[in-house]
């Protein structure tokens, strides 16, 4: 009797070192969740910038103001009129 209570305590010992430190044990879990958590730390950071360049194709289909601010920074255009300064540091 005192035989079978080894081997089985034996075989507990080896499945519970396989559940925790074997391939796709509790190691692996704990390696995936953090995975998971960067992830989604990186896509949320993403989906803020497409949010913000989908406002900005909205307006410049939309609106001429901020076509013509982009033309005016981007471009360095002025409008007919205008006097155009440059200040140098």
């Amino acid at each position: 009797m005192k035989i079978i209570i080894a081997v089985l305590a034996v075989l507990f010992v080896l499945l519970q070192f396989k559940l925790w430190f074997g391939e796709g044990g509790m190691k692996d879990v704990w390696a995936l969740d953090v995975a998971i958590t960067t992830q989604a730390e990186k896509n949320a950071k993403l989906k803020e910038r497409n949010r913000t360049l989908f406002a900005e194709v909205d307006d410049l289909k939309q609106g001429l103001e901020a076509i013509e601010e982009r033309a005016r920074y981007d471009l360095g255009m002025i409008k007919e009129g205008e006097t155009f300064y440059q200040v140098v540091d």
